[in-house]
């Protein structure tokens, strides 16, 4: 009878075709046997799998093919393990993750996901193992095993994070006691190119073929997102740019929508100061009439050294607002922000899915994409502006531009205000709206929503100026094409020297910026200089001198105002906006700014008058993420200049290691047009080139393009992809 059992199981297994289990690398073969990733004439991936989590399987293989070191550094940075590649000397940049990435919390967030969103954790983990396992050569840093929860620790896809506005002097001042560097914030202040990026969108009444255009332009550090495509038969056809290591498109398109996100300046994040109470059994502090014990932890850090790892244990505390981050004496801070890994995860994914306004507003409602305000079209003929989209209801009787007070419990969060109670815009009658993480009280020129009908943690952001030059590109042109939408995007011109050079005529006139500072320069005549810039049309490119003379002028004017912590508390204390303080300092010091800028030019170069091209450069040497730069190696023109002086074609540029000439780290680094209709039609540049391997063509194949402004065909369709086809494979047989 035992015998007639087991051959009725024999035959019934062998019947019904079931398999033992598969090993894990033969469950990755599978999957890779599944997979296309054809690459395109500009070695840009698109990527096919039957199934959402086959398609992400391939899309981490491509980025791992194209630059592992940034997919690696990416999620050292989001976990808190940065100081294991880099050393001592980063240990509290990942101090500052932990006390918010705890990986127990993380892997719990990943059992309580969904099934949908833990297949598409598990093939981006497979597809990162995979490609390590068939690329033996190379050699991680520090993560040789990537683990599904690990996709949690970056969920939303921002250059700069939530997190990352916790100050790490402030921080280490804090746990280490170490002194704080008084004139930072000021250095900061003068460096710093502005973030953020730009969008605009065209409603059909304002495009030449009827249809809804988008522009997407991320500013970012360049090579800091790739471009990809990424296809299923699950509905996920998304194109664009996606930040190294993550599994969806975050600034992009598919063929009925198309998303932008810009920086936004809804206050989504507030700092509590805390009233501390020593106690024998802890550290309290106080909340109404109660005193509440600071949780404490200890957080393990992990650093490089020469004798390999080392660890360094901190005693951190949280109070109910969140992480202590700063303070002395009884006064300590706390700060409290969005911490939703997994719904940030869904959020970033299901809206690379959405096939119309509507469904990409209900995506919205989860309200995770923090940082960000977006800017929308679709193949309805919808154009959108969604502001902000995690922002707490709070009492208007604080001021929660600064901290408030921890104690008082009339501090603390409401609910969220809803999509709808945020300022946004629906098919504006002006049909074009914009927002270059500027104001939103500008976004459709003077018929914008009034700020006085929000709360004013609604929108912290002033105007900029490229927000200025967005309206004047804009707000009179008609019969938009992808064409002449990109020549808006490009459009040259300098508005802040439209506030900045009239005060300079001013001071001259007055001689008023002569300080004792400049007297040794008093006998220097600028009535060349001054002419030049009389007959300057303030608009950049790369012949011309009047742009370079500009430019180093306007930084001569943010040094002074900026090099030391009076200014800064100066014009902050007055309410006034940065560049407001700027063009003060034109009025008054003017004119010795621009004495020292001849000078400095005629040391450099040799004469005040240099094409700005000569002086503005692209160079791609090495793959490294920190670039190196050399004068004496070949370099590219570039006629586009800083957002700070209003350049919506941003290039954020300055000197490296002594150089005399200026290089491009950030500003536009990836832009792309897109018209949706019956057939979408898309053109994109991205800066450098695909590729983060100096040996592959696609280093720095797109360079030429990108200095001209010039945009490339996008491939969206499969006969068109297949027509331009450099090679087309499995993962792993590359």
């Amino acid at each position: 009878m035992r015998y007639f059992a087991v051959l009725f199981l024999f035959l019934v297994t062998a019947c019904t075709g079931e398999q033992q289990p598969q090993t894990e690398l033969e469950r990755w073969q599978a999957t890779a046997d599944r997979v296309t990733i054809t690459r395109d004439k500009w070695g840009i991936p698109h990527v096919y799998g039957p199934t959402d989590a086959d398609a992400v399987f391939g899309m981490m293989v491509a980025q791992g093919e194209d630059d592992f070191n940034r997919v690696e550094m990416n999620f050292l940075t989001a976990m808190g393990r940065v100081a294991e590649a880099g050393g001592e000397d980063k240990i509290y940049q990942d101090l500052r993750m932990r006390l918010f990435i705890d990986p127990e919390v993380m892997k719990a967030e990943y059992e309580a996901s969904p099934d949908w969103l833990k297949a598409l954790m598990n093939a981006w983990a497979d597809g990162l193992n995979y490609f390590l396992h068939t690329h033996p050569d190379v050699k991680p840093k520090v993560l040789t095993r990537f683990e599904p929860w690990m996709a949690l620790t970056f969920s939303e896809g921002s250059i700069g994070g939530d997190i990352e506005r916790v100050n790490l002097r402030d921080l280490e001042t804090f746990y280490a006691g170490a002194p704080t560097d008084m004139l930072a914030e000021a250095e900061t202040a003068f460096l710093s190119e502005p973030g953020g990026s730009n969008g605009f969108a065209i409603a059909p009444t304002n495009s030449a073929s009827g249809n809804a255009l988008l522009l997407i332009n991320p500013h970012t550090s360049f090579y800091f997102r790739a471009e990809m495509h990424v296809r299923s038969d699950e509905g996920l056809n998304a194109y664009g740019a996606v930040t190294w290591g993550q599994f969806f498109i975050y600034q992009g398109f598919n063929e009925n929508a198309g998303w932008m996100h810009t920086s936004s300046g809804a206050d989504t994040i507030d700092w509590y100061n805390e009233t501390i109470l020593r106690k024998p059994d802890g550290v309290y502090y106080q909340y109404g009439d109660e005193q509440l014990k600071l949780s404490e932890s200890e957080l393990t850090l992990a650093y490089k050294t020469e004798e390999g790892l080392k660890t360094r244990t901190v005693k951190v505390y949280h109070s109910h607002h969140g992480p202590i981050i700063a303070g002395e004496g009884n006064t300590w801070q706390s700060i409290r922000l969005m911490n939703e890994p997994r719904k940030a995860l869904m959020q970033s994914y299901l809206r690379t899915k959405s096939t119309d306004y509507a469904s990409y507003t209900e995506s919205m409602r989860l309200h995770t994409n923090s940082s960000n305000n977006t800017v929308f079209a679709d193949s309805s003929g919808n154009i959108a502006y969604f502001h902000g989209n995690h922002i707490p209801v709070r009492d208007t009787s604080f001021d929660w531009s600064r901290p408030v007070d921890g104690s008082n419990p009339a501090t603390e969060w409401g609910r969220l205000h809803t999509v709808e109670e945020t300022v946004g815009v629906l098919n504006p009658p002006t049909g074009w709206l914009q927002n270059t993480n500027n104001t939103p009280y500008s976004v459709i020129g003077e018929a914008s929503p009034k700020a006085e009908d929000f709360p004013p943690y609604m929108a912290t952001f002033p105007e900029n100026y490229r927000g200025i030059n967005a309206v004047r590109v804009l707000k009179d042109k008609a019969d938009f094409s992808l064409e002449s939408l990109v020549a808006a995007a490009y459009d040259p011109h300098l508005a802040a020297f439209d506030v900045l050079l009239p005060a300079l005529y001013s001071a001259h006139e007055a001689f008023l910026s002569i300080t004792s500072d400049d007297m040794d320069l008093r006998e220097m005549s600028v009535d060349e200089p001054l002419a030049l810039l009389r007959e300057w049309d303030r608009k950049s490119s790369v012949d011309s001198t009047a742009t370079t003379l500009a430019v180093y002028w306007g930084r001569e004017l943010r040094r002074r105002a900026f090099s030391d912590t009076a200014s800064v508390a100066d014009y902050r204390a007055r309410g006034i906006t940065a560049d407001a303080y700027v063009a003060e300092v034109a009025a008054r010091d003017g004119v010795g700014a621009l004495m020292v800028a001849i000078l400095k030019l005629e040391e450099d170069f040799g004469s005040w008058q240099v094409p700005w091209g000569e002086v503005n450069r692209f160079q791609r040497l090495t793959g490294d993420i920190v670039q190196p730069f050399d004068d004496d190696v070949p370099s590219t023109p570039v006629g586009f200049a800083s957002a700070r002086w209003g350049s919506l074609a941003a290039y954020g540029q300055r000197t490296f290691n002594g150089t005399k000439r200026t290089y491009g780290t950030r500003g536009n680094s990836f832009v792309a047009v897109v018209e949706f209709g019956e057939r979408l039609r898309a053109l994109a540049v991205t800066a450098g080139g695909q590729s983060g391997d100096p040996q592959s063509p696609h280093f720095d194949d797109q360079i030429e393009l990108y200095a001209r402004g010039e945009l490339r065909p996008v491939y969206f369709y499969p006969e068109d992809i297949a027509a331009v086809a450099e090679e087309s494979y499995h993962p792993g047989a590359r």
